[in-house]
């Protein structure tokens, strides 16, 4: 009697690892996007704690964001001595920019901030692009994918829009 395995049993043992990895790879990957998300809001909550202190300081709020880049309140020579934020966080994947707009007159009197999300499962109020008038096709592109993610996650400043 011959103690080998039959071509057809390792081929089923194949077959079985070959799903058992698919499955394994595939949450791998959601848990990959749902940890860049978790980032994402961390920052924007973080960006959020910085423009207040610096609306409190400066009664407006910056015109401009340089993520990358310090928030401070510009001195003479760059930044003045008060830095509300020593580096403003980019967004966690490459490409990707969060979206920074402050109240269209001018004054300064409000912002909003937007985050494009990875996980389209995300038990989250929808924003659309209607309503925050921020084009995710332009603004949050991913480059390695065609399609649009829409910017379903933003913040705004505790001061309401007119």
């Amino acid at each position: 009697m011959n103690k080998g395995f039959t071509l057809l049993e390792l081929m089923i043992v194949i077959v079985i690892l070959g799903v058992l990895s698919s499955l394994i790879t595939g949450n791998f990957l959601n848990s990959l996007k749902k940890g860049r998300d978790a980032q994402r809001k961390a920052d924007l909550g973080n960006i959020q704690k910085a423009l207040e202190m610096y609306y409190e300081d400066n009664r407006a709020y910056p015109t401009s964001l340089a993520f990358g880049g310090q928030l401070c309140y510009p001195g003479q020579n760059g930044c003045s001595t008060k830095i509300y934020m020593q580096k403003l966080p980019n967004d966690p994947k490459p490409g990707i920019n969060y979206v920074y707009k402050i109240d269209p007159d001018g004054g300064g009197v409000y912002y909003q901030l937007y985050a494009c999300l990875e996980n389209d499962q995300q038990v989250l109020p929808y924003v659309s692009q209607n309503a925050s008038g921020v084009s995710c096709s332009t603004n949050c592109k991913d480059p390695a994918n065609p399609n649009p993610v829409p910017c379903i996650f933003g913040i705004s400043s505790t001061n309401t829009a007119p």
